[in-house]
């Protein structure tokens, strides 16, 4: 157990995470949330306590999830097997249903609800309210997977100034009236890029990029998007973290200024890497 801080310590927190209070205050920061932060209860509290700090300091957060986990789970329930393209849901009419209840029905909910019990407001949103996120299918062997035509940050925009934080379920739609699953990490790399983030922080279950996959202390807490191609042909960047960090790339690209992968199961690694020169992932730049 860890001793309790002195009022004088707390003080010198408080004070220490003042300048960047005053770089971050008034301006946007987009949390993609997912993973393992977001299965375990105690988890869960540690990021939205995060995310309410943010909001209550003046800064407007934006909050992007996914769900993967539990719209397996219900589909399981359901006797519908899961199939997996290249880290991609094969989304079906019948499991395109099921992922618009689970992700804009209880997480968006949920999520909105312990929000309001830690004391901030939010409004929960998807991407197919206020013809936020238009899509198209990215290929007919997924199906109903979207690959994302436009993004429109009105809906987003009016949450923030009525000072609320915006609940985001990663769901798009067509002019046919199509409801399309999008990966969560590509709508928040849109979604960031279309408001000019100061910064996007993707939520993983890894520490961030590791030099070796197998050593948690070879951490790299800096990549340029330029050196990207090269971690990835060096097999640095594999599997699953690939398309993560492509995500990454594309949102500098859309001028939002800092990307971070960070570890979301360690408690309150949100605040360690905005409010501190510490950080406790990898940062793109």
């Amino acid at each position: 157990m860890q001793p309790e801080l002195t009022n004088a310590q707390r003080a010198e927190v408080l004070i220490r995470a003042l300048p960047y209070i005053q770089r971050y205050n008034n301006k946007i920061v987009v949390i993609k949330y997912g993973g393992s932060a977001m299965l375990s209860d105690e988890l869960k509290k540690a990021v939205m306590g995060d995310i309410v700090l943010l909001s209550l300091i003046g800064i407007k957060v934006v909050l992007v999830h996914g769900g993967g986990p539990e719209i397996t789970d219900v589909l399981g329930k359901m006797g519908k097997k899961s199939e997996f393209v290249e880290g991609l849901r094969v989304t079906d009419s019948e499991t395109a249903e099921v992922v618009q209840m689970v992700l804009a029905g209880k997480i968006s909910k949920n999520l909105v609800a312990l929000i309001g019990n830690m004391g901030a407001r939010a409004i929960g949103l998807s991407g197919m309210d206020g013809c936020m996120i238009e899509a198209k299918k990215l290929n007919e062997q997924l199906g109903f997977v979207g690959d994302i035509v436009k993004v429109n940050p009105a809906p987003i925009l009016d949450v923030l100034d009525k000072g609320y934080i915006p609940v985001i379920s990663s769901l798009g739609y067509d002019t046919e009236g199509n409801c399309y699953n999008i990966n969560a990490d590509t709508a928040a790399a849109s979604i960031a890029g279309k408001l000019k983030a100061e910064s996007l922080i993707s939520m993983t279950d890894t520490p961030g990029i590791l030099f070796d996959k197998d050593d948690p202390k070879s951490l790299i807490p800096v990549i340029n998007v330029s050196d990207a191609p090269q971690l990835m042909r060096d097999g640095v960047i594999s599997g699953g973290m690939i398309p993560k960090v492509e995500c990454c790339i594309e949102a500098i690209r859309r001028g939002v200024k800092k990307v971070f992968i960070l570890d979301g199961r360690i408690p309150h690694s949100i605040l360690t890497e905005t409010l501190t020169d510490e950080g406790s992932g990898t940062m793109f730049v």
